[in-house]
């Protein structure tokens, strides 16, 4: 994943409404977690866009992501649920993009999740 310029506005909003109180790693990864659980609206449809060692998805599968994982899954990058061959899958957020379909703010949590990490960005 290409590193993006500094975006000032969604660096102040990761900073001023996710991490705002969040001093360590685990708590870093904590205030993602639920700030994705509370403003993400599930279910959403999503695209692959990137591959990931953790992940059986392929460029371009389409998924239908129920959920957020559990905190315990998610303590070193944001994970989701999806249905995979009848299965519930954890997948790296990251490598999703939600449908234009999705809420704006789903669009808007996935994009500040994939900003952060793509900036290097660690929990």
């Amino acid at each position: 994943m290409k590193r993006p310029n500094e975006n000032k506005g969604r660096e102040s909003r990761i900073i001023d409404e996710i991490v705002v109180d969040a001093y360590g790693e685990q708590e870093r990864a904590m205030s993602w977690y639920y700030y994705a659980a509370d403003k993400i609206t599930f279910p959403f449809k999503a695209c692959c866009a990137t591959k990931s060692a953790s992940s059986p998805l392929k460029i371009g599968d389409m998924v239908e992501v129920g959920g957020m994982a559990s905190e315990d899954d998610c303590v070193h990058e944001l994970m989701v649920l999806i249905t995979w061959k009848d299965e519930s899958l954890a997948v790296p957020l990251v490598q999703l993009k939600p449908c234009p379909a999705s809420t704006d703010l789903t669009r808007q949590v996935a994009a500040d999740w994939q900003y952060w990490v793509a900036r290097g960005y660690r929990f």
